[in-house]
């Protein structure tokens, strides 16, 4: 925790210069500088939405271990992140799950806490900001409550080096997420007027999620569901269901008006930083089959995978399975062999098994549903890739490269608040309007065969979701919240079965070795670790 402190430190200089001809350090700005201009808030708003751009990505946390998602190897050895073997605080991925989002947290923070001090900021720039930073802060403190548990609640500035920080309770943790949100909801717009920034719909969606949430735990209030189901029904009103699944997965569709927010990253180099790394996610190693090369379309995986479980979904007909996964693949060179050319089926992922004698007339690879963990010479493991997060033309990058992505990350659709809103409905026993919405993505989807209130369960929402926001949310955190993770995920995640390590002290996260370490103590362990 004090190298994150100092790290904020290093953070909050401003490089540039007053006067070539003044003595002065030019290396940095001071406060009195740098704060004499309204400008500089926008600056620190803006660093918080650049620091969400890490803390959104980490991947692994939100979508291994689950019922739809793996690790992308076969089905043997172990893994403590998606096989729950000998899950230690010492594992990276925990590490920098907290860190990124407490430097979220720095940042929102600091700008607070400076806001006060800028001169000629504007009454109506100010307490927009304000909304902002609690969202963000409000944001970071829910991912990671979920995650570890009860953490440090850090409010101020962060101006000197600090180690003793205790952990706050879970319930603590909620009354100041929601404190934040009630703030943040009176004072962003409800329309604003740069895509891309906090709006009122956004503040409604995360405060539905987060009822939506406490409603399940010991020190829920008994209008959790209901308030939620009423908040994603007005986040629905706003944000109406884009017409077309596949156009909105698009690259030309992310900014349809079923977006709620987005973490934006954009075609220039500089202002979109290292890019965005969602078109990686979910593909395997492709390029070493006959016809193939390392692609600006299909570019390559990075190591986590669906479940077979997962393509088992989707019904005949549900426009949801062609827009999200890719289940031919075209050659992009001439194979070595003159049997592939270019523009020709290279591979080929049936949603039933074909014969072998079927498979026997076709020149290119055919890989049937219960091979894809089975090594077949080429690679070990192989799967129809996702397509709903392509990046077309951004170049392909080998790892510790730039991703160099362009899209916008959607983190919140109305998609969603349909899912959100029926699972709240059901939880206050109100089925007929939990089947209305599931209904409503299902049409949606091209789908004739709909649930009637008295079908409706958990498992069919969840069903529901995976199908609708595969890969967009965190799934770790839908089935945490459901009670549905242990049972989900034994059934359905093959080496995590294989293992059957899972158990319940895994639905928190161990706190990171080195936050304890520089404590000395004062941050405890969550038990089991």
């Amino acid at each position: 925790m004090k190298r994150y402190i100092l790290l904020l430190l290093v953070g909050l200089s401003f490089s540039g210069c007053k006067d070539f001809l003044e003595e002065e350090n030019r290396k940095a700005l001071t406060d009195a500088i740098s704060f004499n201009d309204p400008a500089s808030f926008d600056k620190l708003v803006a660093n918080i939405y650049d620091k969400m751009r890490t803390a959104t990505t980490n991947y692994d946390l939100d979508h291994q271990g689950t019922d739809i998602f793996t690790r992308g190897d076969i089905v043997a050895g172990v893994s403590e992140l998606n096989d729950y073997v000998n899950m230690l605080p010492f594992n990276w991925s925990f590490q920098s799950n907290w860190q990124n989002w407490y430097f979220v947290i720095g940042a929102a923070n600091t700008t607070i806490d400076r806001s006060g001090t800028i001169a000629g900021l504007t009454d109506a720039a100010k307490n927009k900001g304000l909304g902002e930073a609690k969202f963000f802060r409000a944001f970071s403190y829910f991912n990671l409550v979920e995650q570890f548990g009860g953490v440090p609640l850090i409010l101020k500035e962060a101006r000197t080096a600090e180690s003793n920080f205790t952990r706050a309770s879970e319930q603590e943790v909620y009354q100041q997420i929601l404190t934040d949100l009630d703030d943040a909801l009176a004072a962003v717009d409800e329309t604003p007027a740069e895509f891309g920034r906090v709006s009122k719909s956004a503040v409604r969606h995360l405060k539905g999620k987060v009822l939506l949430t406490r409603g399940y735990k010991s020190f829920a209030v008994s209008s959790d569901f209901t308030e939620a189901a009423s908040l994603f029904e007005s986040v629905i009103t706003q944000h109406p269901l884009a017409t077309n699944i596949a156009t909105l997965f698009s690259k030309a569709g992310q900014r349809d008006a079923e977006v709620i927010f987005s973490i934006l990253y954009g075609s220039d180099p500089v202002s979109r930083g290292v890019g965005n790394n969602k078109h990686l996610q979910f593909k395997f190693t492709y390029d070493v089959y006959p016809g193939m090369t390392r692609s600006t379309l299909y570019h390559r995986g990075s190591g986590t995978a669906p479940t077979p479980f997962f393509y088992t979904l989707f019904e005949d007909g549900d426009a949801r399975e062609a827009a999200t996964i890719r289940r031919t693949m075209i050659a992009e060179v001439n194979s070595t062999d003159g049997r592939i050319a270019i523009g020709d089926t290279a591979i080929y992922f049936p949603k039933t098994a074909w014969s072998q004698q079927v498979i026997a007339t076709k020149k290119y690879v055919v890989i049937n549903p219960g091979n894809y963990y089975t090594p077949d010479g080429l690679t070990q493991v192989h799967y129809p890739m996702f397509r709903k997060f392509d990046d077309p033309g951004v170049p392909y990058t080998n790892p510790g490269i730039n991703p160099d992505g362009e899209r916008d990350a959607v983190i919140m659709r109305a998609g969603e608040a349909y899912i959100l809103g029926a699972e709240a409905y059901l939880k206050s026993s109100n089925t007929a309007k939990a089947a209305a919405l599931v209904n409503e993505l299902r049409k949606r989807a091209g789908l004739t065969r709909l649930y009637a209130a008295n079908e409706i369960t958990l498992d069919i929402v969840l069903d529901e979701s995976a199908k609708e926001l595969a890969g967009e949310v965190s799934r770790w955190l839908d089935l945490k919240r459901t009670g549905k993770l242990i049972e989900r995920t034994l059934a359905h995640n093959p080496h995590a079965a294989l293992n059957n390590a899972l158990k319940p002290y895994h639905l928190l996260r161990p706190i990171p070795n080195t936050e304890i370490d520089l404590t000395g103590g004062s941050i405890t362990q969550n038990p089991e670790y």
